[in-house]
Order: structure tokens, then sequence, then C-alpha cells
């Protein structure tokens, strides 16, 4: 096993805000590539985005950015954006890759990148593959979700907190640009690669299998916590403790049946109600019915009990816990899990921060770094990157072209 990380030496510049566009990058950071993030001068759209600390620091934005290099220019100048353009197009056969989620125009117009060096690797994330305004939320609601989430009537929708289509959008973002300088190292051929929101969402109600049973007249319906196509559903236990049971494959359904003892109620269940319940679909059909069961013997358990019989039957189930909880109590969430570190983040203090959550059998994982303050690198990088002396540095500084 090698200490370098697997992305060392890969050179990446990154244009970015919000969600999508900034873990792609920090997911190339994370696994050893340098990724050099250039922002305006007073930071970028998200700089201040919530959640923040009491002095205003983002959570948000020290969050995504772990483990980079933060230039901060003025980009409304014109020095400030040739100084951009110069980063982006620096030499090295490992550099040379740029993302972003911004409007590939002015100093990120493609065309005017790639005269200065022909094998350029740019992604850029749109809204829509028009290259129009969308966000998680509005094409959430476009594809229709909101409308089979929770319960209640179908003229009402519940949105979901977590930005599931930012963060799948965020890892495409890194799988493309390694798929692209793959490309280039077999080809010597750079390209711009266009990655829309709107398409991942797409792409994933595809995959899923959402598009086809609409096609095919089927209407999708709310079934609250219900598993959808097999058996799953949250109980009660006899002390109030809320967990989540599933019996999806048939080895969890047998164990859930082993467990709670209603072996002999199933059979009959599935002889009164004429449903093999070994079958995933019969599970679903008759779902109610199982869940009375199941919930009758949880809800005369307390939860200690519950716990100590699912886990000895190896019984797929989990407690339901706040976040609060989660950090406080939860050991996975602790530097007993080794994905964790406590790291000394600028303008927040001592916090857990994950890694990679990717192990690789021939490198020893990368430990996490600390978001930059703004503007943290950008002698740095305009030094080494752009052989710049430390005079002409500072003659960009005091014109207030470049962070001090």
């Amino acid at each position: 096993m090698t200490d370098l990380p697997i992305l060392a030496g890969l050179r990446l510049v990154e244009a970015a805000a919000f969600v999508a566009a900034p873990l792609g990058g920090m997911t190339l950071a994370q696994l050893g590539a340098d990724v050099i993030r250039i922002d305006t001068l007073g930071g970028g759209l998200d700089h201040r985005r919530w959640p923040v600390t009491p002095d205003g620091t983002s959570l948000f934005w020290t969050g995504l950015n772990k483990g980079k290099r933060s230039v901060a220019l003025d980009l409304a100048s014109a020095e400030g954006r040739e100084l951009a353009m110069a980063l982006i197009c620096a030499p090295g056969t490992d550099a040379g890759l740029l993302l972003t989620n911004f409007p590939p125009r002015g100093w990120l117009d493609h065309d005017a990148l790639r005269a200065r060096r022909a094998d350029l690797i740019q992604l850029t994330v749109q809204g829509d593959r028009h290259g129009g305004s969308a966000v998680d939320y509005t094409v959430n609601a476009r594809v229709g979700l909101p409308f089979i989430t929770g319960l209640g009537e179908v003229d009402e929708v519940v949105n979901h907190v977590l930005p599931a289509w930012d963060l799948v959008t965020g890892q495409m973002a890194a799988t493309g640009l390694l798929a692209a300088e793959r490309h280039r190292r077999i080809t010597g051929a750079g390209q711009h690669v266009m990655l829309a929101l709107e398409d991942m969402a797409l792409a994933v109600m595809g995959h899923l299998g959402f598009i086809a049973e609409a096609e095919l007249g089927d209407r999708r319906e709310r079934h609250g916590n219900f598993l959808f196509g097999a058996f799953g559903k949250d109980f009660v236990t006899a002390d109030g403790e809320r967990v989540m049971v599933v019996g999806l494959t048939l080895k969890q359904w047998r164990a859930l049946c082993q467990a709670t003892g209603m072996d002999a109620a199933i059979a009959a269940l599935a002889t009164n109600l004429q449903l093999d319940l070994d079958a995933e679909g019969d599970r679903f059909r008759a779902r109610e019915s199982i869940a009375d069961r199941v919930g009758a013997w949880i809800g005369a358990q307390p939860f200690d009990t519950v716990k100590r019989i699912f886990d000895e039957y190896g019984v797929c189930w989990s407690r339901y816990q706040t976040v609060e909880q989660l950090v406080r109590d939860d050991p996975a969430c602790s530097e007993s899990n080794p994905l964790f570190q406590r790291i000394d983040q600028p303008g927040v203090g001592r916090v857990l921060a994950p890694g990679s959550p990717l192990r690789c059998s021939a490198f020893a994982p990368h430990a996490p770094r600390p978001a930059p303050r703004l503007g943290e690198h950008t002698e740095e990088v305009l030094l080494d990157v752009l052989r710049l002396d430390h005079a002409g540095y500072g003659r960009l500084v005091d014109r207030g072209i470049a962070a001090g």
C-alpha cells in the first residue's frame, strides 16, 4: 500500500457555487487531486450560505470545500479574469481541467480557453440542458416525486430536505472529469463536457423504473413510510423508541419472521390472503396485515429487547435518531470510524470531518483536510503555478486585483 493518494499530481481548477460542482471538486480533492478554487474577492454566491456559525462563517461552504486551495481575484477586472484564465490553462500533463457551474462565457468560455490550451478539459454543470436556471428543489418538483412522498392527498406536495439531485450530479461530475482525463491520456484531446442537473434527475428516474412505470399506465401512490415493492415500515417500541424494519430480501424477511416468532401467523396469513409472502411483491400487497403483526410484537417490547433480538437474528433494522443523537451517541459518526478525523477548521474550530468514503486496497486513506480561508492560497498558487515573483504579486495586491 502506498502513502500517496490515488489522484496525487492531478490538478483541477474549480469556479463554482452551491452543491453539485463544489462537491465534485471536493470528491477529487479528497482522493488527492490539487483542486484550486477561484473566487471573487469577498467570496462568491455561497460564501455565507446557511448554516453559519454565530460570527457568520458558513458551515455549508467549509463543508464542501475541504482540502482545496483558495485563490481570490477581482474577477470584475480584466486583469483578474486574465489571471484566472492563465491558472485554468497553465501547463502540465496532469493539469488543464476546469469544473464550473457558471455559464461558459467570458473568462469561462470554452473556445477562448481552448485557444490557450488545446487539450483543455472543461466540465460545466448546468441547470437544464438549454442552460436555463434550475436547482434541486425545482428539478424535484418537475420529476414528480413530491406527489408520491409522504402522506395525504395527491394535490399536496412534500419536498425532500436532502438535495439528492445535487449530490448525484456532483458525483457524476467527478466521474465525467476522470473519464475525460482518461480519454485525453489515450488520445491527447481535450473536450467540453456538459452535465445538466435536470438530465441527471431524469436519468435516475429512468434507471429506477419510474418513467417506464408511468408509460405503462401505472400510477405510483403515496405509501407513507412503507417500503415500496416489499415489506418495510416504522414502528414504536413499548418505551417510545421508533425503529425502521425492512424485509426486502428473502433472507431479511425470514430473519424478521423468526425474530418476532410469527412464522406460523405469517403462514396462516399467506393462506388466508392466497399470497406467497416469500415473494417481495406479495409482501407489499399484504403490508398492512403484516405491519399489524410486526407492530404488535414490537409495541409489546422495550427497545433494548427489540435491539437484542433483532441483532441476534440478523434483522435489517435501525433506530430513528436525530442528527444531534447521531453526533453525540453513534460510534459510526465518531473517530472510531476511520472515515472521520478531527480537524481545525478556520472560522469554526475543532470539528469532526469526513474524508473520502472510498477504501482502496492499494492506497492509504487520504486524511480530511480543512477548507481554506477565502483567498488563503492566492500568493502560493500564483507563484507556484503562474511563476509570478513576490514583487509582481505584491503589485497585484496593492492594486486590489488579488487577495493579500
